[in-house]
């Protein structure tokens, strides 16, 4: 009986670090993409991404109605390496981050700075892939408004 306690306790610790190893790897791949973007890094921010990543975000029309914009991450990169370093300035927040596998979703809530006056606010959806080279963002959904930003 103890050994079965023992190896059940010991498993569980193990599932621990791991997850815990995980989640601190996905923070760092998030993490490098908005460094880089504070940098004006464009392709370090492109390589924080899988080949076949998708970028989207919500907005409202004029008319009220609810659009997607789908974005490349190859304009993403060039729109970051145009802005002058320091100008984008993402603050985030890590709410949520799961993870089975090789797949992972991260929620997180963020302020978004241009040359230091806000701009704008939101949720970023992340899924991320573990590939040979480390976690990478798959795909990213964010919502963006004025106001009611915690």
């Amino acid at each position: 009986m103890k050994c079965i306690f023992f190896a059940l306790i010991s498993c569980t610790f193990s599932c621990a670090v791991k997850s815990q190893r995980a989640e601190d790897s996905i923070k760092a791949t998030i993490q490098g993409l908005f460094t880089a973007m504070q940098q004006a890094d464009g392709a370090g921010a492109v390589a924080s991404f899988a080949d076949s990543a998708v970028i989207q975000t919500i907005e409202k029309a004029k008319d009220g109605s609810i659009v997607v914009i789908t974005d490349k991450v190859v304009d993403l990169g060039k729109q970051i390496s145009a802005a002058p370093k320091g100008a984008l300035d993402e603050r985030i927040s890590f709410d949520v981050i799961n993870v089975d596998g090789p797949l992972a979703i991260a929620w997180t809530p963020y302020q978004f700075y241009y040359n230091g006056t806000f701009s704008h606010c939101g949720v970023n959806s992340f899924q991320l892939l573990r590939t040979a080279k480390g976690w990478k963002i798959q795909y990213i959904i964010d919502t963006r408004r004025k106001t009611g930003c915690r």
